[in-house]
């Protein structure tokens, strides 16, 4: 089983870890916004949630626990926070709601009542997932593209920020009709570490903006939905929605029960008229921790077990021209390290975007 997150699980300390921001700082003036994102109608924690400040570039998404801490400067003492998920409607909560204790924010689903468009859509949702993979060559892009992208890279420990890397890069995408890899060049970055936190810890996370490519899920469909693989998922409509006033399909899926390799379970937010995949949300299934960590864990002390806890995803497509591409992937992994002769654990997590 390939997983795209085994490349980005490599360089925790190494490679790109790049000075805080003003509202990262320790020693900066700053108020923390404390927040837990739900499903107002299962009460699940709804991961990856993004939580932005209006007018602003400040934002953060939520943990594997739909928790999160935004940091914003004191002297913002009027403004809105914006918590949007897809399917979800989006709310925007005055600074002033929040306090010491984290605030509980159920999300509300937006249901569309099936409409003409789902004239359109296959009867298997299988079948419609199959059709728009196999139509990546017409409805993605078809021709080199350069693109300017910004990433981010956050290492904590338990709760605690330990590395910070941000850079600009350059990104050469090739058309999705072929296959060849797409290529990163590092423009301009930067990095902070707080060294007293690492723990003497030498695992080592590959990761860095080339590897966040890896979660197109439409140029790299090996790594999620390859013909040896796509036959292991059970695939579901679950309801409508819209995203920029289009209507979307979402499709869940997840392994079969019979399949004992983890696999992964998520929603995929379909167009279905145009057949064009717009955005993904899915996580690894840890069904087994020794083979979750095997496709993860390239190297590590001797003295350590390291085992997944939740890992995470979403990525983003955008259009122009009539073409869709990349926009946007995010990344949560989060791992338990016991140590032999140590009383308690630690636990890492890896934050990426682009």
């Amino acid at each position: 089983m390939k997983s795209c997150t085994s490349i980005l699980f490599g360089l925790l300390f190494m490679g790109l870890l790049f000075p805080l921001r003003a509202q990262d700082q320790p020693n900066s003036e700053f108020r923390e916004l404390k927040g837990l994102v739900i499903d107002s109608n299962t009460k699940e924690a709804l991961i990856l949630a993004t939580i932005s400040v209006q007018e602003d570039n400040l934002s953060t998404v939520t943990n594997s626990e739909g928790a999160f801490t935004l940091k914003i400067p004191s002297s913002m003492t009027e403004g809105y926070i914006q918590v949007s998920f897809l399917g979800y409607q989006t709310q925007n909560l005055p600074f002033s709601i929040f306090g010491e204790d984290p605030l509980r924010i159920d999300m509300l689903e937006v249901a569309t009542p099936l409409n003409e468009v789902n004239i359109v859509v296959p009867r298997s949702p299988e079948s419609l997932v199959r059709e728009v993979l196999l139509k990546k060559d017409e409805n993605y892009l078809d021709k080199y593209a350069k693109m300017t992208a910004f990433y981010r890279e956050i290492i904590r420990k338990r709760k605690k920020n330990i590395a910070l890397s941000e850079a600009v890069v350059q990104v050469y995408k090739s058309p999705y009709s072929q296959n060849r890899q797409d290529a990163v060049q590092l423009f301009k970055a930067r990095k902070s570490t707080d060294y007293s936190r690492l723990d003497t810890l030498t695992l080592k996370l590959q990761g860095g903006p080339f590897n966040a490519l890896y979660q197109d899920l439409i140029k790299y469909q090996d790594y999620l939905f390859s013909a040896d693989y796509i036959d292991d998922y059970t695939f579901t409509y679950e309801r409508e929605t819209r995203i920029d006033d289009v209507p979307i399909t979402v499709i869940g899926f997840r392994q079969k029960p019979e399949i004992l390799s983890p696999l992964y379970q998520g929603r995929l937010y379909i167009d279905s008229k145009r057949k064009v995949l717009v955005s993904a949300v899915y996580a690894l299934n840890i069904t087994d921790t020794k083979l979750a960590s095997a496709m993860f864990v390239k190297r590590k002390p001797a003295q350590a077990t390291v085992s997944p806890r939740s890992i995470s995803y979403r990525v983003d497509y955008r259009e122009k021209n009539g073409k869709w591409y990349y926009g946007y992937s995010n990344a949560v992994l989060e791992f338990k390290v016991d140590w032999d002769k140590r009383l308690f654990n630690s636990v890492f997590s890896l934050t990426c975007e682009m």
